[in-house]
């Protein structure tokens, strides 16, 4: 197993081991949150049940105090009565003492009797002291009036009496206990123990009476609070409250805002620590490929250096020959391989460096690079070049050292049996040359991995081959180098892209 495959089981490894972590760690903060989201909703559960029963206490207040003052204004109306057949003459004198005690019996009810032009005729339950006072007897009229409609009383040919009368010391002391209560009811609505969103609402569902842990934008216009109120009676069915006479009203609400924030707690916090950790990744990835550049460069310039002198002494020794009696073509071929040595010194000296690019026919440099290959590699591989002449940026050096690298790996997976076609094409500003090979081919998961330094299927070889040829092709001209397409045991087509001149 090689280092990229073993690279392979380890992140498959490491991604399942950290899947398993966060899955776990998940699976156990929505168990604290569902527990504490249980908590919260018990809580608002009982708020809400203790809302309804303060609410049916209010109703009910109300029902008390409606009857009350049904019963005061019977008071009032028999008192009425009372008056009325005390001025029938036909009242005989064992009625009288009853009527009587019927109007004495009011203890309560502050009652005026006036005329109808608005005179006092009699009173009772009014301070004795200020009754003498006849402009407090018609400021009093005045109020009994606006409160309650007078009841009017028909007495001999045709004249009529009015009674006036108010709620009683009892019950107004009482009124005020129950508007005491209802504003309580409402104050212990908005402000609630439970840190619930509320909204309490009259009967319309349009005005805001009070309002408590809600944000003030969300009702701040007629559809902002139209909406808000649509979301919370999805979540929950409102309160009715019957304040009986001001009729029913609604108090909504929802959860928590610190619920809310519970339920994607854990979905935020592994978001933040997975953009940590790619971030650190990121980081981390970029300073290894600089690094790994920097060793390429070190390495390319050592390489460079060392092939120099024994080069120097090669070349010497050639002049040297050529004054012997050499035969000429051993010469020839030994001026060749020197002239290769100088070839790959310049390359391996040009790496890390911005190299020269020029206007060159993409053919010829093609043809010049296969041409060395043919002379060297078993007769039984065939070369084709196919395509017509193009003009792109080249570095001449740099870009044969490509071709080399591509042609020589075709040679391997062939087992030295076999055929290499490069085809040249265009479209539009770009530059296509297809290199296709009839070997063993490669597997789809491997396409990027072949790119990778020391990657190598062969018993022999650093496995930089084609790491270097994509450095070539993308950093140093702008271009880009890819496997194409492959078919195990038919062969693989790699494509290089250029820019066209």
């Amino acid at each position: 197993m090689n280092i990229y495959s073993k690279k392979q089981v380890w992140k498959w490894l490491l991604f399942a081991a950290g899947f398993f972590i966060v899955t776990l760690s998940l699976w156990y903060t929505n168990t604290l949150v569902g527990k504490i989201a249980d908590d919260e909703r018990k809580k608002v559960k009982l708020w809400a049940d203790a809302i309804r029963k303060k609410a049916n206490l209010v109703q009910y207040t109300n029902e008390l105090f409606t009857k009350i003052a049904v019963e005061e204004r019977k008071k009032v109306e028999l008192w009425a009565t009372g008056t009325k057949q005390l001025a029938n003459p036909s009242l005989q004198m064992e009625d009288v003492s009853f009527i009587f005690d019927v109007i004495r019996n009011n203890e309560t009810v502050p009652v005026i009797l006036a005329d109808g032009k608005g005179k006092v005729i009699n009173w009772r339950n009014i301070d004795s002291a200020k009754a003498r006072d006849q402009a407090y007897l018609k400021e009093e009229i005045r109020l009994m009036h606006r409160q309650h409609e007078p009841i009017e009383i028909t007495i001999l040919r045709g004249q009529k009496n009015f009674l006036y009368y108010k709620d009683s010391k009892l019950f107004s002391e009482l009124k005020n206990v129950l508007d005491d209560l209802v504003k309580s009811f409402i104050s212990e609505v908005a402000v609630n123990s439970a840190s619930v969103p509320v909204l309490f609402m009259d009967s319309g569902k349009v005005h805001v009476i009070a309002s408590g842990n809600i944000d003030s934008s969300l009702i701040s216009t007629p559809l902002r609070l139209k909406e808000t109120i649509a979301r919370m009676a999805a979540g929950r069915p409102p309160i009715v409250v019957d304040f009986g006479e001001e009729g029913k009203q609604y108090i909504f609400y929802e959860d928590s805002f610190l619920l809310t924030q519970l339920k994607y707690y854990p979905y935020v916090q592994f978001s933040v620590i997975g953009l940590f950790f790619l971030i650190a990744y990121v980081l981390f990835s970029t300073s290894r490929n600089a690094e790994q550049n920097q060793v390429w460069v070190g390495m390319a310039k050592e390489t460079a250096h060392q092939l120099g002198t024994p080069l120097s002494s090669l070349m010497a020794w050639v002049e040297y020959l050529k004054t012997k009696n050499v035969p000429e073509d051993t010469i020839t071929e030994l001026e060749k391989d020197v002239k290769r040595l100088s070839t790959i010194t310049e390359r391996f000296s040009k790496i890390g460096s911005a190299p020269k690019l020029e206007d060159l026919n993409v053919r010829t440099v093609l043809e010049d690079a296969v041409g060395y290959l043919k002379t060297r590699t078993s007769k039984n591989v065939l070369f084709s070049i196919a395509g017509g002449e193009l003009t792109a940026k080249l570095n001449a050096a740099l870009f044969a050292w490509v071709i080399e690298n591509l042609c020589r790996n075709a040679v391997d997976s062939m087992d030295g049996n076999g055929s290499i076609r490069i085809d040249i094409s265009d479209e539009g500003g770009l530059v296509y040359i297809d290199v296709s090979d009839s070997g063993k081919g490669i597997p789809k998961s491997k396409f990027k991995t072949v790119f990778k330094p020391g990657y190598t299927t062969k018993q022999r070889g650093w496995g930089l081959g084609l790491s270097l040829s994509k450095r070539i092709i993308e950093n140093y001209h702008s271009g880009k180098l890819f496997v194409k397409s492959s078919e195990p045991g038919k062969g693989t087509t790699f494509r290089i892209v250029l820019h066209k001149v």
